[in-house]
């Protein structure tokens, strides 16, 4: 037999060389430090070491210049290496940009070259190439005018490339393509004849260039997004055509517009035209159509916002550097997309509006610039106080009111007609305000990690909302357009109804959402491309609208929505919002109010209620039924749904225990009895910290199921019945008051406490007529269904256990794994738990994401390797230290986190920091990762530090391994793209459970279980339809016998194989419900050894160069692995194709 192949299975072969990519997913290094050759560890962090002359060499000239630049430019020299990292990745080579300029020189040539056409009707458009498309919906078709194309009078480069602030990885390179006067009429502003030949010339040029050998892709866009503006993409030919994408953008010529007519509250697009019908004769006037008149105007400003913007950042690098930093900002938060997006040109134009007004000076760095805006983007409203870039008193200029009517966000040019923000909704500059606030605190906190938190991590919508709903198709947004009677944003959009649709929509969410909403975000679908001879993509294509949901926890779980009192006017306005919803209610300070009740049982159910709010106001407003709204908010629930559950997933359980638990504390406090009074009870079990996966039921035992064990008034389970139900009980720590009595021998001690054990079963039964069952270590407790484990602690047992004396005499202080043990479990664990049990009250979702997360490492099979505090100290960090986000409000949302920091966090070279009780300052935790990096070599592979344990990690100390966290990391990375696609899928997530599942394929060997034995069996990811019965009552009934306790033959089993085997393999277990053990073969295990009697265990010998040495005897293994588990085990499959025999 041999070892497995490499990449197949051995633990440290297989998962060792990955080991050193810990931390590398989705992260990027952010401060370049040197190894010391020969390092212990591999891929650790070392300090430089220098020479004592390096060490104090004076500081030469240049670096003091740096020095003082940094301290009045960043906050600290890290942050400036970062910074200049960053803008270093991001920005074009000197290489890159002479390839471009060379291009962009061809694509000039080309473009003037590009033949004429004779004048024809504007729709007849038979002059057309043959199965060349006109890149825009010509609907109605029927316009005036007359078009011919003609050469462009001038090319001109504008946007970022001219100014030097595109970033990579996408360099566009616009150029504006100026029409000649002769082309364009003076009444082209009207019924969108600027925009059709405004295509017809991009068509014509298109058929020309694409049969250019220069080109390797020519393809029609959109302008940001905008179905009106049509763009031409030239890409370049060969092994350059992802180097640069050069758009073209025809524009009128300078002047040729009268701006007075493109004012906002001006209608250019008449309503006998658009909608086919003659104009009333009532003489109402026109509806104003400010987009429509925006998105000439912008085709007026090229080439003058380009000369505005290079004369302000000509000679500022420092405001450069801020742009594209701001760029990086916007793109990871994707807000900088498709119409509607907070684009890298409205931040460009953002920063040169601070600098003319001087909140922004050129001097400043590329840092100061970024922190700037974003101060000034989280405390400026520009929905309800825009701003304006002219400095012009001309009275003749609209006033910024007219602007607030027509649009949502206001921020005006240097000319004080056009709005820079036209486009962007309220709902994306509110996102922005809560993004740029995040980013404040973040700054302000000067975290180390501040600057990977703000620039280099991505914040996916999946990510970053609670709750997201799908709107498909995007055809029923016509109806929807029809129901709310949107006719004007219809005419002044151009007929695309979704962008008129949008606005409406999210105001009446947000309206119905109220307290329960903290922002609504929507998607903005990708900017599409297709090729010059296909149609125009319709606006139903772009697949869904996606509309994100960030919760307020403390309103989220409300029932009730109520409204004003029946006499007052404010009761039919909601009335109208509520529709049959709406019914007269009598509280009781005895006001008769008008109120919704929304039907919800459990606490999931709450969760979900704002799914019961959007559903019912679109289908009541919009006429978009239920069926076209899908909303992603509790898929996951169902993994920790308990076995007979639907509707609930277990909060109720949970509170339920506490309760007993509560009852039972009283209890203990009140016993009188006792030689010494009770100071202190601390619950230590998951369930006290709502974070046991499947919190446990009242067990009413059937009698039939079992043997009685009269003598010891207790259950046994019985051989020809199936394995009865999983009781396990729940541990509570009981302090005693100090005591000079007590004795200071460890025996002593001990059998002190057992006295005090057993007193306090006969009190409890005496006084309280419990069921009780004393040990030498602990009393478990029958109250109402529940078995609690109560543990008499001394207090000062941990330091006795600590004394050793030498043989002098002398008396000595030293930590014993004994020592350490035991003041983990009755000190350290229950200050843990009360901890968290306060999360809990502050955040109700934590509950639901320790679940969640403790859920799917164990089936992975590798739950065991993973204390329950260590996964719980994890979720809790999502809660406590949720930056760039803000602390989720639903277990979904804090799932798709958890999985994210297990994969990117930097493991080996950082501890995980939870700041519980917000008790360690800046500096407390800068020393704990000081400390880390000194004694790193001494830690675990896992370090999570608390303010009680700042060292040692005591939650980690046994595990995991290496290689286990190493495989938990290679998982998670798996495991969360799938998963964010499946929730984002517009059309259903298919089966939710997929990442559930554990890779099988990477064991040696499977050993499949019988069900019949397996006590947790429901409780797996794949739950039977149908399983055996457990032995236990579903309705209270009297039970004066303890039942059978933490009875789990599968653990049982592993016990055993562990002690047999241990030398040979690892075991892997799901211990909920899991009906396979998966077997790793160690990769010394086939290695021939001497031959030592002693050590025979699973070997045979065999004659190697004439010595006797020992192999394992598989063949022998795998049948005692049988005989190990008769009856539980069903067959053992060995996986041969993975090992040689």
């Amino acid at each position: 037999m041999g070892p497995a192949p490499a990449g197949a299975t051995g633990e440290s072969e297989v998962m060792e060389p990955i080991l050193e990519s810990i931390g590398k997913g989705g992260k990027k290094a952010s401060s370049k430090k040197r190894t010391v050759a020969g390092s212990p560890v591999e891929g650790l962090l070392q300090p430089v070491k220098l020479s004592r002359a390096e060490l104090y060499k004076e500081p030469t000239s240049e670096e003091l210049n740096r020095l003082r630049e940094t301290e009045s430019l960043f906050h600290s020299s890290l942050l400036r290496l970062q910074v200049e990292e960053l803008l270093k990745e991001v920005r074009l080579s000197e290489k890159k940009k002479e390839r471009i300029d060379t291009f962009l020189q061809e694509v000039k040539q080309r473009i003037l070259r590009v033949p004429s056409t004779p004048e024809t009707e504007l729709m007849d458009q038979a002059w057309l190439p043959a199965g060349v498309r006109v890149p825009i919906h010509q609907v109605p078709f029927t316009v005036k005018g007359c078009f011919r194309f003609l050469p462009p009078v001038q090319v001109t480069i504008v946007g970022s490339y001219l100014l030097g602030t595109c970033i990579r990885p996408d360099i566009n390179v616009d150029l504006a393509l100026t029409m000649p006067r002769e082309i364009l009429q003076d009444k082209d502003g009207l019924n969108q004849r600027y925009f059709r030949k405004r295509a017809l010339y991009l068509a014509h040029m298109a058929h020309y260039l694409a049969q250019d050998p220069l080109f390797g892709s020519v393809r029609f866009s959109y302008s940001n997004g905008c179905h009106l503006k049509p763009s031409l993409l030239l890409r370049p030919h060969g092994k350059d055509e992802r180097l640069v994408t050069v758009r073209l953008h025809p524009c009128p010529p300078p002047e040729f517009f009268r701006l007075c007519r493109l004012l906002p509250t001006k209608n250019n697009v008449r309503s006998a035209w658009y909608r086919g019908q003659s104009p009333p004769g009532d003489g109402s006037p026109e509806p104003p159509t400010p987009h429509y008149n925006t998105w000439v105007l912008q085709d007026t400003v090229l080439e003058s916002h380009v000369q505005l913007l290079s004369a302000a950042l000509g000679s500022a690098p420092g405001l450069k550097d801020g742009v594209c930093l701001l760029k990086v900002w916007l793109r990871q938060r994707e807000l900088d997309k498709g119409l509607g997006g907070f684009s890298g040109f409205l931040a460009t134009m953002l920063v040169t509006f601070l600098t003319s007004t001087r909140k922004i000076h050129t001097t400043m760095s590329g840092y100061q610039v970024l922190r700037s805006v974003l101060q000034f983007l989280a405390t400026t409203d520009l929905t309800v106080s825009g701003i304006s870039s002219c400095l012009s008193s001309d009275p003749s200029l609209p006033a910024l009111a007219d602007f607030h009517q027509a649009f949502p966000v206001v921020f005006l040019d240097f000319s004080g007609h056009l709005n820079l923000c036209a486009d962007v909704t309220a709902s994306t500059y509110h996102q922005v305000q809560h993004e740029a606030r995040l980013s404040m605190t973040l700054l302000d906190s000067k975290t180390d990690d501040g600057f990977q938190l703000l620039l280099m991590t991505p914040k996916p919508m999946v990510r970053t909302f609670d709750h997201i709903l799908h709107l498909r198709p995007l055809s029923r947004l016509q109806t929807a357009c029809h129901r709310l009677k949107l006719w004007p944003e219809l005419q002044d959009h151009g007929g695309d109804y979704v962008s008129a649709a949008l606005g409406p929509l999210i105001t009446l969410l947000e309206q119905g959402l109220g307290s329960r909403l903290q922002l609504l975000g929507h998607s903005r679908p990708p900017v599409p491309e297709w090729g010059i001879h296909q149609d125009p993509p319709k606006h139903r294509d772009s697949g869904a609208l996606t509309l994100g949901l960030l919760l307020r926890p403390e309103g989220l779980t409300s029932v009730l929505e109520m409204g004003p009192e029946a006499d007052q006017s404010e009761a039919a306005v909601f009335r109208q919002l509520w529709g049959s919803r709406s019914e007269l209610r009598r509280f009781q300070d005895g006001a008769i109010r008008e109120a919704v009740v929304w039907e919800a049982a459990s606490v999931a159910q709450k969760r979900l209620i704002p799914q019961q709010v959007v559903t019912h106001l679109l289908a009541l407003h919009a006429d978009i039924p239920d069926t076209c709204v899908h909303y992603v908010g509790g898929f996951l629930d169902a993994l920790i749904q308990g076995p007979k559950e639907t509707s609930s997933t277990g909060e109720e359980a949970l509170a339920a225990t506490v309760r007993c638990y509560d009852d039972l504390s009283r209890l203990l406090w009140g016993l009188e009895d006792l030689p010494l009074t009770v100071s202190a009870v601390q619950g230590v079990h998951p369930v006290l910290r709502y974070t046991e996966v499947f919190p446990p039921l009242p067990a009413w035992p059937a009698y039939s199921f079992y043997e009685r064990l009269r003598e010891q008034a207790s259950l046994a389970p019985r051989p020809d019945k199936p394995c009865p139900a999983y009781v396990e009980p729940m541990t509570v720590v009981c302090h005693l008051e100090g005591s000079g009595q007590w004795p200071q021998d460890v025996e002593a001690v001990r059998r002190v406490r057992a006295a005090f054990q057993l007193r306090l079963a006969e009190l409890l039964t005496q006084k309280h007529g419990l069921r009780c069952q004393a040990t030498a270590t602990h009393t478990d407790v029958l109250k109402d269904g529940f078995v609690f484990r109560v543990r008499v602690a001394y207090q000062r047992e941990p330091q006795i256990l600590r004394e050793t004396r030498s043989p002098e005499g002398v008396m000595s202080l030293r930590d014993t794994p004994a020592s350490r043990r035991l003041e983990r479990d009755t000190k350290q664990l229950p200050l843990l738990t009360s901890a968290l049990h306060g999360l809990q009250q502050q955040h109700p979702a934590f509950s639901g994401v320790a679940r969640l997360a403790k859920r799917w490492v164990r089936a992975q099979l590798l739950g065991e390797s993973f204390s329950d505090e260590s996964l719980d100290l994890v979720a809790a960090a999502l809660f406590l230290h949720p930056e760039p986000f803000s602390p989720p409000s639903s277990p979904q949302v804090g799932f798709l986190r958890f999985l994210c920091l297990v994969s990117t966090f930097d493991w080996k070279n950082n501890p995980l920091i939870v700041n519980l009780n917000n008790e360690l300052t800046v500096e407390e935790q800068v020393e704990i990762r000081s400390g880390f990096l000194a004694a790193r070599t001494q830690l675990p592979v896992m370090v999570i530090t608390t303010p009680q344990d700042r060292k040692s990690s005591v939650w980690t100390q046994d595990g995991p391994s290496a290689q286990i966290l190493q495989q938990l990391v290679i998982l998670a990375a798996e495991a969360l793209p799938i998963l964010e696609k499946q929730l984002m899928d517009p059309w259903g997530p298919g089966d939710i459970r997929t990442v559930f599942r554990p890779p099988l394929d990477m064991y040696d060997v499977l050993i499949h279980l019988s069900p019949r034995h397996i006590p947790r069996h429901r409780q797996a990811v794949d739950s039977p339809a149908a399983s055996f019965c457990r032995g236990l009552f579903a309705d209270p009934r009297p039970s004066p016998l303890m039942p059978v306790l933490g009875y789990d033959p599968p653990q049982l089993y592993l016990a055993q194989l562990r002690e047999a085997f241990g030398e040979l393999a690892l075991f892997f277990y799901d211990q909920h419900g899991g009906e396979v053990i998966g077997v790793l073969w160690k990769p010394t295990s086939f290695q021939p050894q001497p031959f030592k009697a002693s050590s025979t265990k699973g070997r045979m010998v065999m004659s190697q160069g004439g010595e006797l040495m020992m192999v394992p005897n598989v063949e022998a293994i795998l049948e005692d692995f049988a005989v190990l588990g008769e009856g539980l085990v069903q067959t053992v499959e060995p996986r041969s194709e993975r090992w040689t025999v």
